[in-house]
């Protein structure tokens, strides 16, 4: 497969919607009053999904490319982590809620960084008893035996497009040549989020599902959206394959008080493989009419997108060393910083 197909079929979901056009299925008549929360804390528990570009592309490469299945790839175990990060939620009347966004890949690595930052005992002692997942994807879906070991009945938000492999893995099943395995079936609430309609967890919090398609044979993507007083809306992400013009745009039309964004946390699926096309900068020139206070990015937003975005004049929160406390980082991490890394922590 020539580069550029490649690097097209990679970036599926990214300009989809991306001019902010109405969504099927969600009526714009009435704006919609998801509340209001006090604050919301973020914390990076794992944004490395792998820590090798190279080896992840050619494994994908290996096993059909960016359209084929990611349960019928062989991958290197040694390069797999996984994204995951916790939320913590202070409502207006000061009580506090976690929630977990996504469990990683790699059982191994999601379970040293859950020790490291005390979530397996958080999940024991119910602290945790709710988890949304963002999409099906590997790297976001495939480490759940690290959270169901801690607790089986945890209440799973997750996008309605799953397939039977999906499932199967939920409720305690392997794939050999994938190398996923979860021992520990889901005996919680399974919560499927459609594309027509917004999942309210809480007031000031919620779940809206973009049914896009996305890379490895995976389609939707679950945001979530808080409403923070007196600043307005944020968005949480794991890919945001929906394009983060589409999520300012979706809000704007259709929450009240949508218009004012406040910031953002997550992957933005731009230069995943830090490559550059001309388009990235009208997504900065986009951004920056929305003014969002806070620009929180990692993952697969790509460290040279953060970089031009920082330069443009956009917020971009910066992260820490931290990361080098961890055993294993990104091959493709750098000195500015541009990135919320591993163990970084963001308060919207």
């Amino acid at each position: 497969m020539e580069r550029r197909t490649f690097l097209k079929m990679a970036g599926v979901g990214l300009t989809t919607l991306a001019a902010g056009n109405a969504v099927p299925g969600v009526s714009h008549a009435a704006k919609e009053d998801i509340g209001e929360i006090r604050s919301l804390k973020v914390t990076v528990l794992s944004e490395t999904s792998w820590f090798n570009n190279d080896i992840f592309k050619k494994n994908m490469m290996d096993g059909g490319g960016a359209m084929g299945n990611q349960y019928d790839t062989a991958w290197d175990r040694d390069n797999s982590g996984g994204y995951s990060a916790l939320l913590e939620i202070e409502q207006l009347d000061g009580k506090k809620k976690k929630i977990l966004m996504d469990t990683g890949w790699n059982n191994d690595w999601m379970d040293y960084v859950y020790k490291m930052h005390g979530i397996d005992q958080m999940l024991r002692k119910k602290e945790i008893d709710t988890m949304v997942l963002s999409h099906w994807h590997l790297d976001h879906f495939w480490g759940i035996e690290s959270t169901l070991k801690h607790n089986p009945n945890i209440t799973l938000y997750a996008p309605s497009t799953h397939y039977p492999e999906d499932i199967k893995l939920l409720k305690g099943g392997s794939f050999e040549k994938a190398g996923c395995k979860n021992s520990v079936p889901h005996k919680g609430q399974l919560v499927e989020c459609t594309p027509d309609k917004v999942v309210k967890l809480m007031p000031g919090a919620a779940v809206k599902m973009f049914d896009v398609p996305i890379i490895l044979r995976v389609r939707g993507e679950s945001v979530l959206y808080f409403h923070i007083k007196d600043k307005g809306i944020v968005t949480v992400t794991g890919c945001c394959h929906p394009g983060i013009l589409t999520l300012y745009s979706f809000a704007r039309n259709n929450f009240a008080k949508g218009d004012e964004v406040y910031g953002s946390y997550g992957g933005l699926h731009i230069s995943l493989f830090e490559t550059w096309d001309p388009k990235y900068d009208d997504i900065i020139k986009g951004l920056k009419t929305f003014k969002p206070g806070k620009f929180a990015c990692n993952h697969c937003t790509g460290w040279i997108f953060a970089e031009k975005a920082a330069a443009a004049g956009l917020p971009v929160v910066k992260g820490t060393d931290k990361y080098k406390s961890y055993k294993k980082y990104s091959t493709v991490a750098k000195a500015t910083n541009v990135y919320l890394t591993n163990g970084d922590t963001v308060t919207f």
